[in-house]
């Protein structure tokens, strides 16, 4: 369990992020067409999961925007922008935005990513949310680096993160 904070109140996440060097949990998600896409799938790349708890809040849409752009500097990487989000709402938010160079994935069929990732929230207002982190996973499946942001409603590091990859 990890304590961050809410606009300085305190809340917890269900665990911890996977250990740098461990093998990333899979885990199979929703894409915008409603097809399912599970990790394994992206063995080979650098993956970028930068998860956080709704598209509807100014940093997670600002993570987004700013990893799409960095998105397409790089090579054999793909970003993947988890969330609890409808994959319609995520859908319509990447139109909207001219969002093309990243993956929007929904945790709303399977809740498992939040527990196996340690990044569902336990207690606080958000609770049924995904805690804003970001974790590289290397093109073998192990996990290179990850942040949980320690204030919801700060950005995550993405510097170090692409320092990462």
């Amino acid at each position: 369990m990890a304590n961050i904070t809410l606009e300085g109140s305190v809340i917890e996440t269900v665990g911890d992020l996977p250990k740098v060097g461990s093998i990333a949990p899979d885990f199979k998600l929703v894409k915008k067409d409603l097809s399912e896409v599970k990790l394994s799938d992206y063995k080979g790349k650098t993956v970028i999961l930068n998860i956080f708890p709704s598209l509807d809040t100014g940093t997670c849409a600002q993570s987004v925007r700013t990893f799409n752009k960095e998105a397409a500097q790089l090579d054999n990487t793909v970003v993947l922008c988890i969330s609890a989000d409808l994959p319609f709402a995520a859908g319509r938010f990447c139109v909207a935005e001219g969002i093309d160079n990243v993956e929007t994935l929904s945790v709303f069929r399977d809740r498992e990513f939040g527990k196996n990732y340690g990044v569902d929230f336990k207690t606080g207002p958000l609770i049924g949310l995904l805690a804003r982190s970001v974790v590289v996973v290397d093109p073998d499946g192990k996990v290179k680096y990850t942040q949980l942001v320690s204030e919801t409603v700060d950005e995550p590091d993405y510097k170090e993160a692409l320092a990462n990859i």
